[in-house]
């Protein structure tokens, strides 16, 4: 007899199709969907952001379609102090926050968790495509890259710990997406062509809307200054950029400047060359790691410093308490507040925030 299992429903075909192919496995499958908005957001939310009343209800149709039970948790108060309020507060600091890496640690897994504990399940289940194995050369339980390197989701779901990451199952961990769709299609699933979730759920304006609408006066007019002072011009309000960038800055000058730092004390946003964000090592905070840091720093690394990068190699360095990834060589991929996940191989070993 298979064991029972909560999948973590968003109302999508991935998590849909989990829940399908578990079940075709013998396992006894619960649909679980978190509610993390309220109702107000939740109705102003467009269908390219997940977790809207209309998913819920597509999670809802899915599980009817596959006669399993399905439950809604309310993770709204969660939500609104772990990550909204959070996103809100990165920004406020001139720095770029990582609230879906944050999300699955703090709110999705950690209530899909509780909800199996409180339910009996051995298992908790998503729709990431990723996987896990125990690895005898570094003594622990760790993510491993998905096979189908062009969706895996390793890198959002770095910070669990393994005490969780024991019970998780992935069934979607070697399919092509398009393999995933056609097992809906075929299984009768509704939402099997239904588009991929884009952008932050809370904000599906953008981010830069949701700041206005929330910082309202906080937000004011500064200046773009050069590293020794001289004024370029004038910015909207210092929340409201983000290091690294180079489009969109609003004023014409005679060569291409990078936002190199932000100044959020004396609302000043400093521009300078690309080479000025070219970083050799970079400190981080609020590190987890699932093996021995010791052994860590005697091996070649990888590290992925946003979810876009496909990694760059280094080696993890500890000194006086502090964490350090020094690259083997400089790039221009780092910002404060992004998550560099640190892989050995094709294993997830830990990471943590960037700071400068």
């Amino acid at each position: 007899m298979k064991k029972k299992v909560v999948v973590g429903m968003s109302g999508g075909v991935d998590s849909s199709v989990a829940a399908y192919l578990l079940k075709e496995e013998g396992y006894e499958v619960i649909g679980v969907t978190l509610k993390h908005l309220g109702d107000e957001d939740s109705e102003n939310t467009n269908t390219k952001t997940c977790c809207s009343l209309d998913d819920i209800y597509d999670a809802k149709m899915a599980c009817f379609k596959l006669e399993i039970p399905h439950y809604v948790v309310d993770a709204v108060e969660p939500f609104k102090k772990e990550i909204i309020d959070y996103f809100i507060g990165e920004y406020s600091k001139g720095i770029t926050p990582s609230p879906c890496v944050v999300c699955d640690e703090k709110i999705k897994i950690k209530k899909l968790a509780e909800t199996a504990d409180k339910l009996g399940a051995d298992y908790i289940s998503t729709g990431h495509y990723c996987d896990a194995s125990y690895s005898q050369e570094l003594g622990s339980h760790l993510l491993k890259l998905s096979k189908n390197s062009a969706k895996d989701q390793t890198y959002m779901l770095y910070r669990i710990g393994e005490k969780v990451l024991k019970r998780m199952l992935f069934p979607l961990e070697n399919l092509e997406k398009s393999r995933v769709r056609e097992i809906a299609k075929e299984a009768g699933i509704s939402v099997h062509d239904k588009k991929d979730s884009q952008g932050i759920c809370f904000a599906p304006e953008g981010y830069k809307e949701l700041l206005k609408k929330v910082l309202g006066e906080k937000i004011k007019p500064g200046n773009f200054i050069t590293r020794d002072g001289h004024i370029l011009g004038q910015h909207e309000g210092y929340q409201l950029y983000t290091i690294g960038q180079r489009r969109g800055l609003g004023i014409n000058l005679s060569k291409v400047y990078f936002i190199t730092g932000i100044d959020s004390d004396k609302n000043e946003i400093i521009l300078g060359d690309f080479e000025e964000l070219m970083k050799k090592e970079v400190e981080l905070t609020d590190t987890i790691f699932l093996a021995d840091i010791e052994k860590l720093e005697k091996i070649k690394l990888f590290g992925r410093p946003r979810f876009s990068s496909t990694g760059l190699p280094g080696r993890l360095k500890k000194i006086d308490g502090r964490i350090f990834f020094i690259y083997d060589e400089e790039n221009a991929k780092n910002s404060p507040g992004q998550h560099l996940v640190i892989y050995y191989k094709d294993l997830v070993v830990g990471g943590g925030k960037i700071i400068f």
